[in-house]
C-alpha cells in the first residue's frame, strides 16, 4: 500500500514539472517573439505598447500613454487585451440587455428638447392659421 502511494505521489511530481516546463517554454517564446505594436501588461499591471526589444540584453521598451519605460523579458506577464465594458445603465438587474430604444436618447432632436405644452400651444396656433382646425385633421 505504502509503494502505491509513493508511486502514485512521485507521479504527481513529474506532471506538475512537466507541466510548469511547458508554460515556462511557452512564455519564454512569447517573450521572444514580441513586436513592435504589440500592446502587453508587467507583471507591476503596468500596460502599453512595445517600442523596441533588445534580444542581446533581454530587455523591452514599452509606452504607457507618453512615458517609455524600459523592463527586463521576465517583467512582461502577457499580451494585454482589453475586456469589454458593458454600464450598468444598458442592463436590468438580472444582467440583461436592454432593448435598443431605451439605451439611445434623441441627442439632436429639437422636438425632444421643447416642453410639451410648447409643442401642443404652436400645433395648435399652425392649424388655426392654416384655416384647419384639429377635427378636420383627424377625419
Amino acid at each position: 500500500m505504502l509503494i502505491v502511494i509513493v508511486v502514485v505521489f512521485g507521479g504527481m511530481m513529474w506532471w506538475q514539472s512537466k507541466k510548469a516546463k511547458q508554460q515556462q517554454q511557452e512564455k519564454q517564446d512569447f517573450r521572444r517573439n514580441l513586436q513592435p505594436g504589440t500592446e502587453v501588461i508587467t507583471i507591476g499591471q503596468v500596460i502599453g505598447k512595445v517600442v523596441e526589444v533588445d534580444e542581446q540584453y533581454e530587455e523591452i521598451v514599452i509606452d504607457s500613454e507618453g512615458s517609455k519605460l524600459r523592463f527586463g523579458f521576465n517583467a512582461i506577464a502577457r499580451e494585454y487585451i482589453r475586456p469589454a465594458y458593458v454600464s450598468d445603465d444598458e442592463v436590468d438587474e438580472n444582467g440583461n440587455p436592454l432593448p435598443d430604444e431605451d439605451t439611445e436618447a434623441p441627442a439632436n432632436d429639437e422636438a425632444g428638447q421643447v416642453p410639451i405644452e410648447a409643442s401642443v400651444v404652436s400645433e395648435e396656433d399652425t392649424a388655426d392659421e392654416t384655416g384647419d382646425d384639429n377635427e378636420t385633421k383627424t377625419k
